[in-house]
């Protein structure tokens, strides 16, 4: 549905976009995470045709975006974080104005406002002045006038900005519903918000792609933490010996637990590393207390990447260290 191909773009002399690339399938709901600046509304203003890139390809549904952007615009539909609702009208009038916009056919344009509203749940609102919504409600009505022509990609960026929990949730629930119709990308600095509606997230850091995986994936942890009942000589020579394993480190023992000697072991596959623990420690007769796979989540792996980012440069501002 969506090619993006070593995408590029500079804002005078400063980079907006390096190298990026990816891909999405259709029926997929794909989060594009990154922190303020980091190149995610640039990506889609590129994906949209209001920005042109200065190197690289994007194509949607087989059209280049460039050369073809009104073709691709017939197919998407677009949500930007700051909608652009005309406030003096009703929420039926604006949409009428926008299948006309949208060249719909006027036989057709009743139900393609039905079905918008119907899955935005607006219909006992259409009479109001969309100046008098919340704003949740008002997020509903841009919704409802992304998926009117029935687009085959629809673009979100940060859709549940600024909402309180209750929209929130709602907002949730109504992507959600949408996305068995077509294909999502959405931006957001949110983590829960990715977890909560993602198949997939595609990290952007400084305008490159650091992560692109899906989130079960992203879920697996590669290291694990081995507690003994007393401590053996010799334990981290013979864990470092273990197929896959790269690293091995004592873990300090938390506040107000017993001084059991615990152990850090980081490891590739991940996924059998506690197996392969287990074996060991029944092979040589280790007095084992516990053992288990460390807990990963999307906001440790996010961060660890935005560490990585910033060393380099901290190191390049302080130099290297004094003798």
């Amino acid at each position: 549905m969506l090619v993006v191909n070593q995408l590029e773009k500079h804002f005078n002399a400063t980079p907006a976009l390096r190298n990026v690339s990816f891909q999405i399938a259709p029926g997929e709901i794909v989060g594009l995470l990154g922190p303020n600046g980091a190149g995610k509304t640039t990506t889609i203003k590129i994906l949209t045709g209001f920005l042109q890139p200065d190197a690289g390809t994007a194509h949607i549904d087989g059209l280049d975006v460039v050369t073809a952007t009104r073709q691709v615009q017939a197919r998407i539909g677009y949500l930007p974080e700051s909608a652009p609702l005309y406030r003096g009208l009703s929420v039926q009038r604006y949409l009428q104005m926008m299948a006309d916009l949208r060249q719909i056919p006027t036989g057709a344009q009743t139900a393609a406002i039905s079905d918008a509203v119907y899955a935005t749940n607006l219909e006992n609102h259409l009479t109001r002045p969309i100046a008098e919504l919340s704003k949740g409600f008002r997020q509903r009505v841009g919704l409802a006038q992304a998926i009117l022509h029935r687009p085959r990609l629809l673009i979100l960026d940060e859709p549940t900005i600024g909402l309180d929990p209750t929209q929130l949730l709602d907002i949730r629930r109504l992507i959600k519903d949408l996305a068995h119709h077509t294909t999502i990308l959405f931006s957001t600095h949110i983590l829960s918000e990715v977890e909560a509606l993602c198949d997939r997230v595609i990290m952007l850091l400084n305008g490159e792609v650091r992560a692109d995986a899906r989130l079960a994936e992203l879920a697996i942890s590669d290291s694990a933490t081995l507690v003994l009942q007393t401590p053996v000589p010799g334990i981290e020579g013979i864990l470092a010996t273990l197929p896959g394993v790269t690293a091995v480190e004592h873990a300090p023992t938390a506040a107000g637990h017993a001084a059991y000697p615990r152990l850090i072991v980081t490891a590739q596959p991940a996924a059998d590393l506690c197996p392969r623990l287990y074996a060991a420690a029944r092979e040589h007769n280790w007095p084992l207390r516990e053992l288990r796979q460390n807990a990963k989540t999307l906001e440790s792996v996010f961060n660890r990447l935005v560490v990585q980012e910033s060393q380099p440069a901290a190191t390049q501002e302080t130099g290297p260290p004094a003798a």
